[in-house]
């Protein structure tokens, strides 16, 4: 790789860092090829994205960015997984640590935040974005329907109450 391009995956690193929601290290020693591309795809369905770069390159790009905590992390053969959902990226890759033990995590960034691999598991068991998201609208919808069925009930007993003498004086 000519300086030229090492330069342009430094910035490019260096833009993941500063605009992603997460950010997971592990270490990927002794996986062949399938099982690399197996664990891409398990992020990128996820919405993340995987990247596998020299740790000095790594080291550099993440200067003067939130997740600079994890630089003592990028030793050996690591591997970076991010995703701007403060999850995904984190549930697929350990979902993928549980099948594979080549794959190991040794933790990661949220922010400012430096998460050990207990933490990124944490993290992990979190209900993803969206989920949240439609918890909360139906955490709101609720007390508008019962609000409504309440207004609507006492009309609906009188109807009732109506129907039931004229079906006795008939």
């Amino acid at each position: 790789m000519d300086r030229a391009a090492k330069q342009a995956l430094v910035t490019s690193l260096h833009d993941v860092f500063k605009n992603t929601g997460v950010v997971v290290v592990a270490h990927n020693s002794g996986m062949v090829a399938a099982q690399s591309a197996e664990f891409r795809k398990r992020v990128k369905e996820a919405g993340g994205t995987v990247k596998v770069t020299k740790n000095t390159l790594a080291q550099l790009a993440v200067k003067d960015t939130a997740s600079e905590g994890i630089k003592d992390l990028l030793k050996g053969p690591t591997v970076l997984a991010f995703s701007k959902d403060p999850t995904a990226a984190a549930q697929a890759a350990v979902a993928y640590a549980k099948g594979n033990e080549k794959f190991v995590i040794l933790g990661g960034a949220m922010g400012k935040t430096v998460l050990d691999a207990k933490g990124v598991k944490a993290l992990a068991e979190l209900p993803s974005l969206d989920e949240l998201r439609a918890k909360l609208i139906g955490l709101l919808n609720a007390p508008a329907t019962k609000i409504a069925r309440t207004v609507k009930e006492p009309g609906g007993k009188l109807a009732r109450v109506i129907q039931a003498k004229a079906a006795q004086g008939a």
